[in-house]
């Protein structure tokens, strides 16, 4: 039974955090430029767990609650986006086939971290998924049931970040090419410029 309920954990949490989003983007970038990626994956990851705790928690009930905190997130997460989207084009604008290895300039590991914590906290798609969506799911279980649940859904988060990281760094120099990086650049400013939209929808709609 333990087992079953880890693998419904582990189902739920792949199926949230799969579809490419801000986490999933920045991880990507930071895996083919090789840049602190395995700290990065393991920033989110850990992240991601807190989240899953306060969730399963009751930490949803907090957050559906305020209108205050709805409003900070959704425009904090708007403005992070639209610039996170801008730097992405201006990327895409600079590449060139000889100088593409010389100007991707590394950004240290503390620009990386706290980019990391920006774009997960900053991003309410986040909260809707770990609270709000986790949260409700685990709040059905009791006991030690509800910890092999949260194990499971956390062990999701922790594959599918390393497995981006190392997956991207490893396909680095094919992604790296001026060709490739120019649209992967592009797909994460149309990614980021898309969520920033569907998050003045929902504040539209509030």
């Amino acid at each position: 039974m333990s087992l079953v309920l880890a693998a419904k954990g582990f189902a739920l949490g792949i199926s949230m955090i799969l579809p490419i989003g801000s986490q999933n983007a920045m991880m990507l970038n930071q895996g083919i430029n090789r840049n602190h990626h395995i700290a990065a994956a393991t920033l989110f990851a850990l992240c991601d767990i807190l989240l899953i705790i306060l969730g399963v928690a009751g930490g949803s009930l907090l957050l559906t609650g305020s209108a205050l905190m709805f409003n900070l997130l959704t425009w904090g997460g708007i403005i992070f986006l639209c610039t996170y989207a801008s730097l992405s084009i201006k990327s895409a604008l600079q590449q060139t086939a000889q100088n593409r290895e010389q100007t991707a300039v590394k950004k240290p590991l503390k620009i990386v971290l706290i980019t990391c914590l920006l774009v997960t906290f900053l991003n309410p798609h986040v909260y809707i998924d770990t609270v709000m969506i986790i949260g409700s799911v685990g709040g059905q279980y009791q006991g030690s049931s509800k910890i092999y649940f949260m194990l499971g859904v956390m062990s999701a988060s922790i594959v599918w970040f390393y497995t981006l990281a190392v997956g991207a760094a490893k396909l680095s120099k094919q992604l790296s090419r001026k060709n490739t990086k120019r649209a992967i650049d592009l797909i994460v400013a149309v990614i980021m410029f898309f969520i920033a939209w569907s998050l003045f929808r929902s504040w539209l709609a509030h």
